[in-house]
Order: C-alpha cells, then structure tokens, then sequence
C-alpha cells in the first residue's frame, strides 16, 4: 500500500452544528481543541490506552480547515502537539492521517485537497518527532462528509483532517 491513496466511500449522517462566525470552523460537537464533545458522552472511564477510543477522548482526532486551505491554525496546532505526545506514548501506534473536503469543488480538486491537508498533518507531526514511518495519509475529498448539508455549518464541519489509529 501507498504512503497515500484515495478512497471513495458513502458519506455518513450526523447531527449539523454550529460554526464560529469569525474562523467559519465548527463549534458544536467539539471543542476548541478537536474533542469531540459528543463523543463517548456516557463517561466511560474504561477506555484502553492506545486504542482510537483513547485518542478521540482524551486527545482529539480532528482538527479542521479554513475553506480552500490547507495551513494549519493555533487550535490545529495544539490538537497535533497533543496527538504528538500520545504518540510517544504509544510507540506502536500507527496511524492514519485523513484528508477531508467540503461538497463545493469538482470531485478531482477535491481529493487534492484533501491530500494537501492530510500531507500538512502529517508533515506537521513529523517535524514534532513522528516517525514518518508511523503515519500514512489518504484522501476522501468531499467522498466522506461528516455532517450532510449545502451551508456553511457543514461545510466547515467537514474541511477536516481526522487521524485514525491503524
């Protein structure tokens, strides 16, 4: 397999949230620092070191973009240098870095862009001391929508790159 490879799958539904009017970034359902707020909500303490349960909780698996962009803010950066640390914990964690797209741009622009973002993730881990051998990246483009929706709250929703443990 590939360092990067595009996938097409169906697209899931999810509760549509809203977004900050000044970044136009995703507010409802996480945080500030990529939690997913409505994630495990039952407070399952019992969550296995290492597993992606373990990073979506307690770190963050997601980070998300400006539209058109692939540079990474200050939340992003903070969600990274987290997922970075964990890293270290878990030497033999591989992960999965996912490029996500919103529905506005051809299909092929798209799948580019999403690969810029997951490139950008990845390269941003590496320079943190990820062992490039450890990470992979795909692209879904606007294949995988997080939130199904033609308006901004799930467009910002899904400009997102999304790290997976393999």
């Amino acid at each position: 397999m590939n360092d990067s490879e595009v996938l097409v799958e169906e697209g899931t539904i999810v509760e549509q949230g809203e977004i900050d009017p000044v970044t136009g970034l995703p507010l409802s359902g996480y945080d500030r620092q990529g939690l997913n707020d409505n994630a495990y909500a039952g407070g399952d303490n019992n969550v296995q070191p290492g597993t992606q349960q373990d990073l979506v909780v307690n770190v963050g698996d997601r980070i998300f973009f400006g539209y058109d962009r692939s540079d990474l803010t200050s939340d992003a950066r903070s969600t990274l240098e987290r997922q970075a640390q964990w890293l270290s914990q878990y030497q033999n964690v591989n992960i999965v870095i996912e490029g996500h797209a919103d529905e506005r741009g051809t299909r092929e622009y798209n799948l580019a862009l999403g690969e810029r973002r997951a490139t950008s993730v990845r390269n941003y881990l590496v320079a943190l001391g990820v062992s490039p051998t450890r990470v992979r990246t795909i692209s879904y483009g606007k294949e995988r929508p997080a939130v199904m929706g033609s308006n901004p709250a799930a467009w910002a929703q899904n400009r997102r790159g999304v790290t997976t443990v393999e």
